[in-house]
């Protein structure tokens, strides 16, 4: 299981806030973040407020917390790291 600081769970879900430098960068991550989700078929969900975007994993069908999150989470990790947010 992947765990990281960034994230936090609250109940059958984790949650992490991420600030990009700018608007186009934040824009930039969520398209980045879409790609992996599509390829994992997999999706959170995420709340744009300007260069701050709020991010959450449950899975739905399974009524909490799976491997896909925790894989995605990595994976929205590294795109965060890339784009130096």
């Amino acid at each position: 299981m992947y765990e990281a600081s960034e994230w936090a769970r609250n109940g059958d879900t984790i949650h992490r806030t991420v600030v990009a430098p700018d608007f186009r960068t934040a824009i930039a991550i969520v398209n980045d973040i879409a790609e992996q989700a599509e390829a994992l078929n997999h999706h959170p969900d995420i709340d744009i407020r300007w260069r701050t975007l709020h991010l959450a994993l449950t899975t739905h069908d399974a009524g909490g917390l799976t491997d896909l999150d925790y894989k995605l989470a990595a994976r929205i990790d590294g795109i965060v790291a890339d784009h130096q947010a």
